[in-house]
């Protein structure tokens, strides 16, 4: 036995390209979530590493490392060996909006990581207070425009989504409204049923429960057509506003220089994942869009959103805290 391991370690340092020979995966995986636990990224995450354990034959397990936008855990991946054992779920906050609102992020969304695929999106949508006049985007920008400065719009905190897309949404309408940043989505949301502000932006799954309850009025979905879970709210397109498009997504994406043969099999598991009839079914129930593009249509994609919320941050002179 001791000459079989003696003969085995002199091929292993003759041949090192024997022990990168296994077959990809031949250990755990790790993905890494740079949000807390139950946040949209972590509950995508966890359907992902379900469905490639179940596929791929080994385990595939979520870690969650927040902090600063989603900053914190996805600069963690950006040094890990570039060997495909450790991913990071690539959100439109780390990857489309951190890059235009921190004035030192600690990495490069194009040059430090492979990006894989875009698994789902969901639009951003304009919700106001079930109590307030407004029942249209027209409504509110009535209002906006004979008082400037005083109607106020909640947000998911400076520098998110949700902010960013509210600023967009200004410089479309031409108006200036007062920005109220709150701690996350159940804070901004208590303030807007409660009545203390009008109006806000978030993703359709984070106001359908209160929409459906009638607590939140869907007044305009940031996307050209309407969302299947909101198929009676008009687009903001809809109301006069041509392209306005405003999508948070979720994709997966490994440090730079991981081998094209282990990316191109992550993009492939993807897109089988996407066409399983449970995992429609769950996506539907979470109320997000499947999407399964190419690496390159990913990538294509990323450096779009970059350039697109740069400029709505210079623009609005918006910064993360």
């Amino acid at each position: 036995m001791r000459v079989f391991r003696l003969a085995l370690a002199a091929l292993m340092i003759a041949f090192p390209g024997l022990v990168s020979a296994q077959p990809y995966p031949s250990k755990p995986v790790k993905i890494i979530v740079a949000f807390t636990p139950g946040s949209a990224t972590d509950i995508i995450a966890r359907v992902v590493a379900d469905q490639f354990s179940k596929s791929m034959g080994q385990a595939f397990i979520v870690e969650n490392k927040p902090g600063a936008g989603g900053s914190v855990g996805t600069a963690s991946v950006k040094d890990a060996p570039a060997d495909g054992y450790t991913l990071v779920a690539a959100g439109s906050g780390p990857f489309g909006i951190n890059p235009a609102i921190f004035a030192k992020l600690p990495y490069d969304p194009l040059r430090d990581f492979e990006l894989i695929g875009n698994i789902v999106l969901t639009p951003q949508t304009l919700v106001v207070g079930a109590q307030t006049p407004f029942k249209t985007v027209k409504d509110l920008v009535a209002a906006a425009k004979a008082h400037p400065g005083e109607v106020a719009y909640a947000s998911l905190g400076n520098g998110s989504t949700s902010h960013l897309t509210m600023e967009a949404f200004q410089s479309a309408a031409g108006v200036k409204m007062n920005h109220i940043p709150f701690k996350g989505s159940s804070d901004a949301q208590t303030q807007i049923i409660g009545g203390s502000v009008p109006v806000m932006s978030d993703t359709v799954p984070g106001v359908l429960a209160q929409v459906k309850a009638g607590k939140l009025r869907a007044i305009g979905v940031a996307i050209p057509k309407r969302s299947p879970f909101l198929p009676d709210v008009p687009t903001v397109a809809e109301q006069g506003y041509p392209g306005f498009e405003s999508v948070g997504w979720i994709g997966l994406a490994a440090p730079a220089k991981t081998p094209k043969p282990i990316l191109d099999k992550l993009n492939a598991e993807i897109r089988k994942m996407l066409q399983d009839p449970a995992v429609k079914e769950k996506l539907a129930q979470l109320a997000f869009e499947p999407v399964g593009d190419s690496r390159e249509q990913f990538a294509a994609f990323v450096k779009s959103e970059i350039a697109k919320w740069s400029k709505v941050a210079r623009d609005s002179g918006a910064k993360a805290d």
